[in-house]
């Protein structure tokens, strides 16, 4: 398909507008503690139970690299997770900056969406469990968000 017709075919589609647009002026990425939030739906040790259309999330630990892909779209291409994790989940790039000091720390909270969403409203992630990720994020005292979407 080419650009001008796939600009014609968009151009028409009404996107979300928001109120107020939120801006925070971010402290240094090196004093900045980091997290991931994936859409791969991982888990570990069975703390997730991914069904479709699941709008849940779940909180991984940064300490413990026992992830289980459960992203179960037939259109993700697994190879890249299986020759090395960190395609999804790049904690061991998030430590190698940390000892370089071009970031600050990484954070014990990562978190997880099954991101095999459906073509209806994400209503729940943008009104509930969206804002309990952010919490629970914010209780581990992170500051920016690597998103890793799959």
């Amino acid at each position: 398909m080419s650009d001008q017709k796939m600009r014609a075919i968009v151009s028409g589609l009404e996107g979300y507008s928001f109120e107020e647009a939120s801006w925070v002026n971010p402290k240094p990425l090196s004093e900045c503690r980091v997290a991931i939030v994936t859409t791969a739906g991982l888990n570990q040790e069975g703390n997730a139970d991914w069904n479709p259309g699941d709008q849940g999330f779940t909180v991984l630990s940064g300490k413990e690299r026992d992830f289980t892909l459960g992203h179960f779209s037939p259109n993700f291409d697994r190879t890249g997770w299986v020759v090395d994790e960190n395609v999804v989940m790049p904690l061991d790039r998030l430590d190698e900056m940390a000892a370089e000091g071009k970031i600050g720390s990484v954070a014990d909270v990562h978190i997880s969406f099954m991101g095999a969403q459906p073509d209806h409203t994400l209503e729940t992630i943008r009104l509930d469990t969206g804002p309990a990720a952010a919490k629970a994020l914010l209780e581990d005292g992170v500051d920016v968000v690597l998103l890793t979407p799959v």
